[in-house]
């Protein structure tokens, strides 16, 4: 559980990179993602339709986010998307936080979504 973990292991000993390429349209609109990252295990870059980034801004103590989806994506794929992070957003509160009441909401709730949206029976 990240969380918890012991705070004097802070001290970097390795950097590693996260690389997203979005190419725009004349309108600046995202017409290609792709992305790749030293330490994913994937060999290459990986095209994607969709990327969601939140990132805690540590000075301003708030969220900075980044939304992007192509021109060519569906809504049936935009709704199996955001259902995904719902759900895996659970999965992250549950690792940082050990809040089984929470989550178990967090829960309900991206599977109600998942329903509503029908991407889920």
């Amino acid at each position: 559980m990240w969380g918890n973990r012991n705070m004097s292991d802070n001290k970097v000993v390795k950097q590693s990179n996260i690389t997203v390429n979005v190419g725009l349209n004349a309108d600046k609109h995202p017409v290609s993602i792709d992305w790749s990252a030293e330490d994913s295990g994937l060999d290459g870059r990986k095209e994607a339709k969709a990327i969601m980034l939140a990132l805690w801004d540590k000075p301003e103590k708030s969220t900075m986010r980044i939304d992007l989806w192509t021109t060519e994506m569906t809504v049936e794929e935009m709704q199996f998307f955001m259902y995904e992070t719902l759900a895996s957003m659970a999965d992250s509160y549950e690792r940082a936080t050990n809040d089984a009441p929470t989550t178990k909401a967090m829960r309900d709730f991206a599977a109600k979504f998942g329903k509503m949206a029908k991407v889920l029976k």
